[in-house]
């Protein structure tokens, strides 16, 4: 087969790192890079590249005609990207969430529909071979699931500017909050029905109408529950910031990251999707209530850094394309997780539960 002719738009920290998998593999062909700043530029000198550079999306799209378009842009541009690309023949790699509201991603998917083009949804969780194994004895322990989320980042220095670019059109718990509600639907084959948040905004320095922490809780019709809570900033505590744990009936199951979660670590990108180790509580006990197992420690030689989960999310990328992969599930996951999280939104902002 050819080589898939990709245009890589937004070059910060997700976009370099797909870009690079692009430059690294032979099965790809980069066309150009586009951002409104500077960060093209730095993208190709740290690749030693010449790609072509263009400050304005449309213009490129028309100038290099790609087979693929990856997006890792803020949110508030997702959906015009993405339509445009897939209408000009592309298929499009787009960065979480799809879009910046549920009615967007709806539109994004049934023109990926329509034209016939693939549209892959970077959840990095689901090319994480610890995360798969977590979910996967998270399903062994009963019904009720209870679940236990968190990511707080005490975010400092550029990746403060990251965050605060960000939540001009999100919040932390949507844009976040869409990784983690997605696993737990992976865990549970209940259906979600009830949510509820609370959100502070901590700082003057975002825009008035948001906030920089948020927890939000999600109930299930088979009595399973669930909690994310999700800070930026440099005022958010790294006490307990890297919580990862579910529990039901037979036990519980909990990702264990010992340098993931040392201080200093909550707002390294690289730390996020660390496991390093899976503990397994079995709840069995005896007569006299003592536990008949003791607990058991998984450790994957498999883990990957995130520079490997992006390779592995651009190898999936090919292999949709070259295979003609159907992607119905994946696309109506993606769309079910950003409906939940905008529903935890909402609630935040009325004060009100929010029935689904």
């Amino acid at each position: 087969m050819d080589k898939v002719r990709v245009l890589v738009v937004g070059c910060g920290n997700m976009g370099a790192s797909h870009a690079k998998v692009y430059h690294d593999r032979e099965e790809f062909e980069i066309v150009g890079f586009v951002s409104r700043g500077n960060s093209k530029i730095v993208l190709n000198e740290k690749l030693n590249a010449n790609y072509p550079l263009f400050d304005d999306f449309d213009s490129a799209l028309l100038f290099t005609k790609p087979d693929a378009v990856c997006i890792s842009t803020y949110p508030d541009t997702h959906e015009q990207y993405a339509i445009q690309s897939l209408e000009a023949g592309a298929h499009v790699f787009i960065e979480k969430p799809l879009a910046h509201t549920v009615l967007g991603a709806q539109r994004v998917i049934e023109v990926a529909n329509r034209v016939n083009k693939k549209l892959v949804i970077g959840y990095i969780l689901r090319h994480h071979p610890s995360w798969t194994r977590f979910i996967a004895e998270g399903r062994k322990l009963g019904t009720p699931l209870v679940f236990r989320m968190n990511l707080n980042q005490q975010s400092h220095g550029y990746m403060w500017d990251v965050h605060r670019n960000l939540m001009k059109s999100l919040s932390p718990i949507v844009d976040c909050g869409v990784h983690y509600i997605d696993v737990m639907c992976q865990m549970t084959d209940a259906k979600p029905i009830q949510v509820s948040a609370i959100g502070a905004r901590l700082t003057n320095d975002i825009p008035r109408d948001n906030y920089n922490y948020g927890q939000l809780q999600i109930r299930f019709d088979d009595g399973s529950v669930g909690w994310y809570e999700a800070g930026w900033g440099p005022m958010i505590s790294e006490t307990a910031f890297f919580i990862k744990d579910v529990f039901g009936p037979k036990g519980s199951v909990s990702i264990v990251a010992n340098n993931a979660s040392k201080q200093g670590n909550s707002d390294s990108i690289a730390a996020h999707t660390q496991t390093e180790s899976i503990r397994i509580h079995h709840a069995d006990i005896n007569e006299n209530n003592a536990f008949l197992k003791s607990d058991e420690w998984i450790n994957l030689l498999d883990e990957p850094d995130h520079q490997e989960l992006c390779n592995r999310e651009q190898l999936f990328f090919l292999k949709v394309i070259q295979e003609d992969l159907d992607l119905s599930k994946s696309m109506e996951d993606a769309l079910n997780s950003l409906k939940i999280a905008f529903a935890c939104d909402e609630s935040v902002r009325s004060g009100e539960m929010i029935k689904l």
